[in-house]
């Protein structure tokens, strides 16, 4: 997908969006991580292993230019272990390390659709974070507001995609808006999700 990004901003926004997802991380109760969430085929603990897997990737696939077929199923299965949330954070931390070093968003990464500029690719992933941290908040019963910022950066790469989103399976398809409905809401029926 091309992607309408200026590539100064993205580490940026990426950061942010970590921020927001770690906030929700730090927030889930221990009894909490196999409740269900918005994302019908996965629990607490299964939305963050994803999101954590997803942060995994970065470093092999940004700093050491390695195709996916490199690293094959490094990351399949529950990356989160013992310590989940401390994963999460290691996870985080490097992702956010990778796509800030110099040259960085100059790249190409190998994923699974083909070779895509770095630039898509963290774009995709603050996309990811963003709407996935509403996931993980609904699940745990925390604050469901998103920075305002980072639903505007979402609903920029989202929208212009949302047809082929809907087929991907990235996302379930859009749902309706209400009439006057707050870029959030409209964000979140475009992936798929009813505010």
């Amino acid at each position: 997908m091309p992607n309408p990004h200026v590539p100064s901003e993205l580490p940026a926004r990426h950061a942010e969006a970590l921020e927001l997802f770690s906030a929700r991380v730090h927030a889930i109760g221990a009894d909490q991580w196999d409740d269900p969430t918005p994302c019908t085929d996965w629990s607490v603990r299964e939305l963050v292993n994803h999101l954590a897997g997803e942060q995994l990737w970065v470093v092999p696939l940004v700093r050491e230019h390695r195709t996916m077929k490199e690293v094959g199923d490094a990351f399949d299965g529950d990356v989160l272990g013992e310590d989940p949330v401390a994963t999460w954070d290691e996870a985080a931390a490097a992702a956010r390390a990778a796509f800030s070093e110099k040259g960085a968003l100059d790249r190409v990464v190998s994923l699974s659709y083909g070779q895509t500029p770095a630039t898509a690719y963290c774009a995709q992933m603050v996309t990811d974070l963003v709407v996935h941290a509403w996931d993980l908040s609904r699940g745990i019963g925390a604050d469901e507001r998103l920075p305002k910022p980072l639903v505007d950066f979402a609903l920029r790469e989202v929208g212009p995609h949302a047809d082929a989103l809907a087929g991907s399976g990235l996302f379930g398809p859009a749902v309706d808006t209400p009439d006057g409905a707050d870029d959030q809401t409209r964000l979140l029926a475009l992936t798929g999700r009813e505010a």
